[in-house]
């Protein structure tokens, strides 16, 4: 123990030159020796000479044992977490001028390594990933209350991650009142969502400025795969003839009617059915589109299922490729980080080169400003957007 009571962790000299290079993470086998802690504490980190070089949280259970929290000898405390929420937060609200939904903490990338944030107008919802941020979910939950006074925040920390930290997922009510259905605007279009049974925070955040860009793509006969319940599909509609939405959930699919339905869109037409499936038929079919947007869900949990991955993204793209009138726009992404830029831009040339198509990269797109890519940690990089012209 510290003199400030604070245990102290030391690192191998490979965990002192990662620490030093600017990586947030540190793995167990960088550590010198077991800390024989309990995990959830935060940790002064020492190099080899029991030199102080910075504080973290400290995992027990996880491969990843130290998570990055600061170089200096200060006091981790509520004040140092008040400080990391208010700095969130005046980057989206100069990054997002007027906006009322966004991600509000964005994990290691502002500073608070295990915490996830994102706001929906008068309700914020959240995810504890780690111990260290479950132990302090009191606090944190007080300074959020604190800060944004919204009516309610939810815990949506029903995520299988919690389990590599030895965390039970949960979800449920931590303050206030729980919101039926919140709404909110992409560009032209009115979304919603359900905070405590939707997906990840109740939606897909990450990919809203994505949203409204296709929006401005769309044109003729459009067609979106994996269409949850509409972020793509709905912008497509304000300016396409026609949209096929193609979503394998019914319940999702009703949602995208529901969605279609309020925002007076009646150029769009939703099939539940497998998007691979429905793109092999509509190739056997000689169906032709203008615009496709292929937004699937992750293809690799891990590094081994990589191979996989591009087996799979590679299909859906050689088939939309070809199912593209020449002029055509492909709108196609990635919420694989296991599958870097490289390795996805590289998928997409062979699917070119195999559908026998000329393709332009007209931009190369990732999650929206509210979701900060931290420079020494890929990981916060996940989102791959290409925008495509077939000629």
């Amino acid at each position: 123990m510290a003199a400030d009571g604070l245990p102290n962790v030391q690192l191998l000299r490979r965990g002192v030159e990662r620490w030093q290079a600017g990586h947030p993470w540190i793995y167990r086998a960088d550590l010198n020796g077991d800390p024989a802690l309990d995990g959830g504490e935060v940790v002064r980190v020492t190099d080899g000479r029991g030199w102080f070089i910075g504080k973290a949280f400290y995992s027990k259970q996880s491969k990843i044992s130290l998570r990055w929290l600061t170089y200096d000898d200060v006091p981790v405390d509520a004040d140092f977490f008040r400080q990391r929420i208010q700095s969130a937060d005046e980057l989206r609200r100069r990054a997002l001028p007027g906006e009322s939904t966004y991600r509000v903490i964005h994990g290691e990338a502002d500073g608070i390594p295990g915490l996830v944030v994102d706001r929906y107008g008068d309700h914020l919802s959240a995810q504890f990933l780690v111990p260290a941020t479950e132990q302090r979910k009191a606090l944190l939950v007080d300074l959020l209350q604190e800060h944004f006074r919204p009516r309610g925040i939810v815990n949506r920390s029903d995520v299988g991650v919690r389990n590599l930290e030895g965390l039970t997922p949960e979800k449920g009510l931590l303050r206030g009142e729980l919101p039926g259905p919140v709404t909110f605007h992409e560009g032209l279009v009115r979304m919603s969502a359900d905070l405590l049974e939707g997906q990840k925070t109740g939606a897909f955040l990450d990919q809203r400025e994505n949203h409204v860009m296709a929006g401005h793509y769309a044109h003729g006969e459009a067609l979106d795969c994996f269409a949850y319940v509409g972020g793509f599909a709905l912008q497509l509609a304000t300016k396409a003839k026609s949209v096929t939405a193609i979503e394998i959930s019914d319940a999702a699919a009703a949602q995208l009617r529901q969605n279609a339905a309020a925002n007076k869109l009646g150029n769009l037409d939703v099939v539940v059915a497998n998007a691979f499936d429905f793109l092999r038929d509509a190739v056997d079919e000689g169906r032709h589109f203008d615009t496709i947007v292929l937004d699937p869900p992750s293809f690799a949990k891990n590094k081994d299922a990589i191979a996989a991955a591009l087996r799979g993204y590679k299909e859906i793209n050689l088939r939309a490729m070809q199912l593209l009138r020449p002029g055509g726009i492909l709108i196609s992404a990635s919420c694989t980080y296991h599958v870097d830029e490289q390795a996805f831009e590289d998928m997409l040339a062979s699917a070119a080169a195999d559908a026998r198509r000329r393709v332009q990269i007209i931009e190369r797109r990732g999650a929206g400003r509210d979701h900060p890519v931290l420079l020494n940690l890929r990981e916060t990089r996940y989102l791959k957007c290409f925008v495509l012209r077939v000629l």
